[in-house]
C-alpha cells in the first residue's frame, strides 16, 4: 500500500479527492437554486469567491426568495459562520511557525469538509505542512467555485436536483469525514470519545428545541471540548 504523504502542495490536492466528489454535487445543487431565485451567474460566483460556505450560501438564497431585509441576511450568515472561529482556533497551534499571512490564507479558506480532512492527518501524522495545508483548501476552494458557476449555467434545465439526489450530497460526505475523523479515536480512547460524542449529542438535541440550530451547534461544540479536556487525565 503507498504511503499517504502530507507534505506538497500536490499530496494535499490528492487528500481533497473526497472534498471534490462531494462539492461538485453539492455545489452544483447550490448553483441550481441559486439560478432559480433569480441570481444571475456572475452573482453565483462571486457569492461562492467571497462567502465560501454552502450552508450560507443556502440560506442567503432562501432569504433572497422570501425577500429578507439585507441586515437579517448579514446577521443569519454571520451566525451560521460563527463555528469557522472555533475551527480556526483548534488547529492554529499546529501551524504556530507558520508566518501570519500563512495563518490568514489557512483559516480563510478552512471549511467544515477540509477540516475534517485536515483533523484527521495531524491525528495519524501529528502535524501536516502549510504547502499540503494549501493544497487541501485552495483545491476545495476552486472546485466549490466551479460547481456552483456549472450549477447556476445549467440551472434552467434542472429545475428540481433533489431528483438526482443532490441535495443528499452534503449530508453523505458530511457522515463520510465523521466516520473516518472517529475511527481513530473510538479505538485508542473508547469511553472518552464515546464520552464527549453522547454529551455534544444531547447538548445539541435539548438546545434545538429552545434556541437556533447555529447557536445549538456553537454551544453543543463547545460542551464537548470541555468534555474532552476534563476526561483527557482519566482517559
Amino acid at each position: 500500500m503507498e504511503e499517504v504523504k502530507y507534505e506538497t502542495f500536490v499530496d494535499g490536492m490528492k487528500a481533497c479527492v473526497p472534498t471534490i466528489l462531494g462539492y461538485l454535487g453539492i455545489g452544483f445543487a447550490l448553483g441550481v437554486v441559486g439560478k432559480g431565485v433569480g441570481l444571475s451567474v456572475f452573482a453565483i460566483f462571486l457569492m461562492s469567491v467571497i462567502v465560501y460556505a454552502g450552508s450560507a450560501q443556502f440560506i442567503i438564497c432562501g432569504l433572497i426568495a422570501i425577500q429578507a431585509p439585507i441586515t437579517s441576511i448579514i446577521a443569519t450568515v454571520f451566525l451560521v459562520n460563527l463555528r469557522h472561529f472555533l475551527m480556526s482556533l483548534s488547529v492554529a497551534p499546529y501551524f504556530r511557525q507558520a508566518s501570519l499571512l500563512e495563518n490568514v490564507g489557512i483559516g480563510t479558506l478552512l471549511t467544515d469538509e477540509s477540516y475534517g480532512v485536515l483533523t484527521m492527518a495531524l491525528k495519524r501524522m501529528g502535524k501536516v505542512s502549510v504547502a499540503w495545508t494549501n493544497g487541501l483548501n485552495i483545491c476545495a476552494y476552486l472546485t466549490w467555485i466551479v460547481a456552483t458557476v456549472l450549477g447556476g449555467l445549467l440551472g434552467n434545465f434542472i429545475p428540481e436536483p433533489e431528483i438526482f439526489g443532490l441535495d443528499f450530497a452534503l449530508v453523505a460526505m458530511f457522515l463520510g469525514l465523521f466516520l473516518f475523523q472517529v475511527e481513530i479515536p473510538l479505538k485508542s480512547k473508547t469511553r472518552q470519545t464515546l464520552l464527549v460524542l453522547l454529551s455534544v449529542i444531547l447538548v445539541l438535541y435539548l438546545l434545538m428545541w429552545l434556541t437556533t440550530p447555529e447557536i445549538a451547534v456553537i454551544v453543543s461544540a463547545l460542551v464537548g471540548c470541555l468534555v474532552g479536556v476534563i476526561t483527557h487525565d482519566k482517559y
